[in-house]
Formats: C-alpha cells, sequence, structure tokens
C-alpha cells in the first residue's frame, strides 16, 4: 500500500545542511528497503497559484488556497505493507527533516 507523508513547515527553505544530510540518507535507506516510491520539496506558499476550471473560463488567482501558519514544504511517497510500517518510516523522517509529518493512505 502506498503513503503520503507530508512535511509541514512554517518557514521557507529552512533546512539545515544537517537536515539536508539526513533527509538524504534517510532517502537512501528508503530505496534501499524497497520503500521509496517518490518526493519532493515544495516551493513556499507565495508561489502557488490556485487554478478553478469549473465555470466557462478558468480562474487564476495568485497565492495558497488558503491562509495557515503552517503548509506543507515536501513529501515521501513510500510503499509500506501497512499503517504501522508506514508510521514506523514517517517517524524516522520526521526526525531526519526535524519537521512535525502527516501520513496518509492512498485510495
Amino acid at each position: 500500500m502506498q503513503y503520503l507523508v507530508s512535511v509541514i513547515d512554517d518557514t521557507p527553505n529552512s533546512a539545515t545542511s544537517d537536515e539536508a544530510a539526513d533527509i538524504n540518507a534517510f532517502n537512501d535507506g528508503l530505496r534501499a528497503d524497497g520503500h521509496w516510491v517518490f518526493a519532493g520539496g515544495l516551493g513556499a506558499p507565495r508561489t502557488a497559484t490556485v487554478v478553478d476550471g469549473r465555470g466557462a473560463e478558468a480562474m487564476f488567482i495568485d497565492g495558497p488556497f488558503v491562509e495557515t501558519k503552517e503548509w506543507l514544504s515536501g513529501f515521501w511517497i513510500i510503499e509500506a505493507a501497512d499503517l504501522d510500517v508506514a508510521l514506523k518510516l514517517a517517524a524516522a523522517g520526521s526526525k531526519a527533516c526535524n519537521r512535525r509529518v502527516e501520513v496518509r493512505p492512498f485510495l
């Protein structure tokens, strides 16, 4: 089963060089153990554009869809046998990036 592990942050580009090294090591471990699917960092909320194509013409709105103190700064998509394994991996990811994370299964 695949899970989305979202990294929660409140400061853009806040990873230290030590955190970046720990994240790289965590990623290498995910790959080595067969849990890696994909991962990436996200631009700050100010770089977002909301697109609403439900009407006759699409509307494009600069900025995030919701104003909030915290946002998703990155993510991992992992493969895990079950939620317990996903949570264990997420705890290690949280430690590596020194941020809180949220775990959600794909449907």
